[in-house]
């Protein structure tokens, strides 16, 4: 065991738990007023739950000893995270229970990414359910896929068959977390179908405050998402720290040109977005690229991001708060820049196409790619499928008019009656707002 990669990776567990409710102030402040809480209990709620079942079993199936076929590991082997407690039990040169920590708040937070595919018209108790059945059948099997690497506790360990076999190099989970969770969160929003005057009205950011200071603790807890997968205080681990501050650095410059060419004005919504694309694509490749190539990675992460937002109007699907045009498109930019930029003098020794390495790598980061996705898309749409035909999925119409956080919750987030300011005063000063349209912003 050292003392220092076990400080280091704690440490970035803990700043990688704060990205949740930092997830939950930026989704909700971007829904409107009636739907914020309901939308920051989505992000809420998988702490609650998914931290108990990766206590029980979640962890065993994704980093127990492979089953056969590099699919999923055994269930039995650290059921309750049995034998873990023992000094003896290492993951590399930290105690499991670290790695554990670690490894939980990524489970965590890819669940609740896809809760912004569905905002304003997901039932509260459905949403649980969903997300219990998809972590189990879902991302437990992919991330035993992507992150659980042979001989990690004892050299007769077996991992996952993209780690392993494949060698697809995703250091910190853009297909794990960002395809998967991108996926999950199209599926569903076909499932769920349109909120009521998608496309027809206005559907502004109630918040765009919170949407700020959400980013802002999103970027803060990404260096222990990407640096603390290093799972060492080591150069691997500054070299990580380093691309993750350019690349998004250069995303939130590419967002806001693109919107200044294309709009005329540069927005607060669109820096934040910015923010979140540069550090979805920056996530697999960050150990495998040079500062300079993750200057260009976050750029174009900024550019493209900003015009996949548009796609759903195109399409005709509602993916509420842009986890297909953020989470999905930067996962499969992030993930395939590895095959492109990719450099050997980089900690993963790895030549890209444009450093000589011809197309090995780029084939290898494609078929984890479109592995994930099609697995995570399929599966998704028979969960929520099964979910709306069952016991229902969707609120009513009438309740969506209503506002979820009243029906389902029975609160309210903004309280203006006891102020004095009474109804008037909130309707009237939510219509004054001159915040831009999420929708606007990003047509």
């Amino acid at each position: 065991m050292d003392t220092g990669d076990t400080a280091w990776v704690l440490t970035s567990a803990a700043l990688v738990l704060l990205m949740t409710p930092g997830l939950a102030l930026f989704y909700g402040g971007m829904v409107r007023s009636k739907s914020v809480l309901n939308m920051m209990m989505m992000s809420f709620s998988s702490l609650a739950l998914i931290g108990v079942i990766w206590v029980l079993y979640g962890y065993s199936l994704s980093f127990g000893n492979d089953l056969g076929g590099g699919l999923l590991g055994d269930p039995t082997d650290f059921w309750g995270l049995k034998g873990l407690m023992s000094p003896d039990a290492l993951v590399f040169t930290v105690p499991s229970l670290a790695f554990v920590a670690f490894q939980s708040v990524f489970a965590i937070i890819t669940v609740a990414l896809i809760s912004g595919a569905i905002a304003d018209r997901a039932r509260f108790g459905p949403w649980l359910l969903f997300s219990w059945i998809w972590a189990t059948i879902v991302y437990f099997p992919v991330c035993h896929w992507v992150f659980d690497f042979n001989g990690s506790t004892g050299t007769d360990f077996v991992g996952g068959w993209i780690a392993n076999n494949l060698k697809a190099i995703d250091f910190a989970g853009g297909t794990a977390v960002h395809i998967n969770a991108g996926a999950a969160g199209l599926a569903l929003a076909l499932v769920l179908g349109k909120r009521k005057g998608f496309g027809k009205e206005a559907m502004r950011p109630h918040n765009l405050t919170l949407v700020m200071i959400g980013a802002g603790l999103l970027w803060f807890g990404w260096f222990g998402f990407n640096a603390g997968s290093a799972l060492g205080a080591n150069t691997l681990a500054a070299v990580t720290w380093m691309n993750t501050l350019s690349a998004t650095a250069a995303a939130a410059l590419g967002w806001l040109l693109l919107e200044k060419i294309r709009d005329g004005k540069p927005t607060s919504l669109g820096a934040a977005s910015g923010i979140v694309a540069g550090l979805v694509a920056i996530t697999p490749s960050c150990s495998s690229v040079s500062p300079i190539g993750a200057l260009i990675i976050g750029f174009l992460a900024g550019i493209f991001c900003a015009l996949a937002v548009g796609l759903k109007y195109k399409f005709g699907y509602d993916d509420s708060l842009d986890v297909v045009g953020v989470h999905l498109i930067g996962g499969i930019w992030g993930t395939l820049s590895v095959g492109l930029l990719a450099t050997a003098s980089a900690p993963a020794a790895v030549d890209g196409l444009f450093y000589g390495g011809g197309v090995d790598q780029l084939w290898r980061q494609a078929v984890g790619a479109g592995a994930v996705l099609a697995f995570s898309f399929i599966v998704t749409l028979v969960i929520g499928f099964a979910i709306e035909k069952s016991i229902g999925f969707r609120i009513s119409e009438e309740e969506e008019v209503e506002g979820i956080d009243g029906v389902e919750h029975a609160e309210s987030a903004y309280d203006f009656t006891g102020s004095g300011g009474g109804s008037g005063f909130a309707s009237g000063h939510l219509a004054a707002a001159t915040a831009p349209t999420q929708e606007g912003v990003n047509a």
